[in-house]
């Protein structure tokens, strides 16, 4: 029987081989990604350090970067699931550095938000929401617009508004926020979505396990907060002014974009806000919070029948 280390010479110099070879290491080197890890590299970098670094461009190139060749994050095609690779140099040697991709970042915080917060759960029609669905919908096309321009126009760090979702119950308010969430997340874009009343009630119980300031804080700095059905909570000084109150200060501040629905204009907002549970009467405390409102959204009406 022939020994491996002839066989392997005897393919290595057969002629299709080399021209095989000859052709996957110039794909390898035409690649954008590897002439510019080359050219950022090129004081550290000699012919020989390439050459023996081939199969490593090679593994790179194969990769999928800022999630370019998936579907999703289950569909990922990478070695490392919801990872990407980086080129690096490491001791006069060309490697591959893997890192978590978008979709990968996006996920975990998705899921360490869940765990903290549970009134982020929502209907699963709200979170599987598509404009798809309302490509036709005349009744809430000013809206839709409205939406399709954040969308269109957000980046991070820039000064944004979002929206303050109105009309009447039943007409698609919510669905709307996950249609907004859903396409945010096709750009990469983390969004949050929490139900206003049982985000109160939650909080009022996080007093007792120590997490309500941890809680605060994840909606204070999450990058796109919406607010669900704002309004439809019983009204608490502790919930208005301690909760509600520096969550949206902080995020007018900072210029986050922060979504609201509500079955509310911003005048009946208001005054909702300015009776407590106990009945007192604070419309100097309910101005503050409706100024935040303004200052982070625009109202538009949602208008059309009840669709539930």
């Amino acid at each position: 029987m022939e020994k491996i280390n002839r066989t392997l010479k005897r393919i290595a110099s057969s002629e299709n081989f080399q021209k095989r070879f000859e052709k996957m290491r110039q794909d390898t080197l035409a690649n954008s990604g590897v002439r510019e890890f080359i050219r950022e590299n090129e004081d550290g970098l000699t012919s020989d350090m390439i050459d023996k670094g081939l199969s490593k461009l090679y593994e790179y190139i194969n990769q999928s970067k800022e999630c370019q060749k998936c579907e999703s994050l289950d569909g990922c095609i990478n070695m490392m699931k919801g990872y990407q690779p980086e080129l690096v140099l490491t001791r006069n040697a060309i490697d591959v550095r893997y890192e978590r991709c978008p979709r990968k970042i996006m996920d975990d915080e998705k899921r360490k938000n869940e765990r903290l917060i549970k009134s982020l759960y929502v209907p699963k029609d709200i979170l599987n929401a598509t404009f798809d669905d309302l490509a036709h919908d005349d009744n809430r096309i000013e809206a839709i617009k409205r939406s399709l321009s954040f969308i269109l126009n957000y980046e991070h760090g820039k000064q944004i508004k979002g929206l303050y979702l109105y009309g009447e119950f039943g007409v698609g308010k919510s669905y709307l926020l996950g249609a907004i969430a859903n396409k945010l997340a096709q750009k990469h874009i983390s969004s949050m979505i929490v139900y206003v009343p049982e985000l109160l009630r939650e909080m009022k119980s996080s007093i007792a396990d120590s997490t309500l300031n941890e809680k605060i804080e994840a909606l204070k700095k999450e990058p796109i907060l919406m607010l669900d059905d704002i309004g439809a909570e019983a009204v608490s000084s502790w919930t208005r002014d301690e909760v509600l109150g520096p969550i949206l200060q902080f995020r007018m501040l900072e210029s986050l974009p922060t979504f609201f629905t509500s079955n509310f204009d911003f005048k009946g907002l208001e005054h909702h806000l300015t009776y407590s549970q106990r009945g007192e009467e604070e419309k100097m405390k309910a101005r503050r919070i409706m100024e935040r409102i303004r200052t982070l959204s625009e109202p538009v009406l949602v208008d059309g029948p009840n669709r539930r």
